[in-house]
């Protein structure tokens, strides 16, 4: 069982970096990522606690157990700490955006695409939005003051038209959504997914100390055990 919550925790973990990658032009804070990153060890660490366990069980070490308690609290106590960062960076996710969301926009050069300018037609395609607030933002920028054609970036076409060319006078054929509120809504949904899987796993590494400790408190009391234990006969 804790094999498995390794690898999910893991694959949270690896799911942040990657989906942050595709909106860190939006996000400048990279410490958000640490939830993600303790995720990640924390998920290795069950991966080799789950063997530590076994091992154990199997050999019915009271010291094992004992370990394997320990380090289960430790890293229950770790994922306690990853929620509550978690719920800070989530709630400073909107002001972040809002911070570095603009300078962005202005930075959009479409003739010669770098990575902002990428980083702003993936969003506006795949959240299907255009702007900031809205298509009318594309105005202010230094972009749409040199090309001079009265158009947006063809990103902000919806999906469904073919000969759309971005100009501002069909409207009706661009997404009239802004993506600032779309990619708030995009990284606090990630931040979530880290705070639930963190929460989860912190209720079963509970049940697996619950466990451990039932079977360190049975051989306690067990006279019989300890006897064996020592190379003593019971009758």
């Amino acid at each position: 069982l804790l094999q498995a919550a390794a690898g999910i925790l893991c694959y949270v973990g690896a799911y942040v970096f990657i989906t942050y990658d595709d909106y860190d032009h939006f996000f400048e804070d990279v410490y958000t990522l640490i939830p993600a990153v303790i995720i990640i060890a924390v998920g290795t660490l069950l991966f080799i606690i789950g063997l530590i366990g076994c091992c154990a069980t199997i050999r019915e070490s009271r010291c094992g157990l004992a370990t394997f308690v320990i380090i289960l609290l430790l890293v229950f106590i770790t994922e306690v700490v990853v929620v509550v960062l978690g719920y800070i960076y989530r709630a400073k996710v909107e002001d972040e955006v809002n911070h570095s969301i603009r300078k962005v926009y202005n930075g959009y050069n479409g003739t010669n695409p770098d990575a902002a300018s990428r980083a702003i037609d993936y969003v506006q395609r795949q959240l299907r939005c255009c702007g900031i607030r809205n298509y009318t933002d594309w105005e202010n920028t230094v972009w749409f003051k040199q090309t001079k054609n009265n158009s947006v970036p063809l990103s902000c076409c919806k999906a469904a038209l073919s000969n759309c060319t971005g100009s501002l006078t069909r409207p009706m054929d661009l997404y009239s959504e802004g993506c600032e509120a779309l990619v708030v809504k995009k990284l606090q949904e990630i931040m979530m997914y880290v705070i639930w899987a963190a929460l989860a796993f912190a209720a079963i590494q509970l049940l697996g100390m619950l466990c451990a400790c039932i079977v360190l408190c049975r051989r306690s009391r067990d006279p019989a055990y300890e006897l064996l234990i020592t190379g003593g006969t019971y009758a």
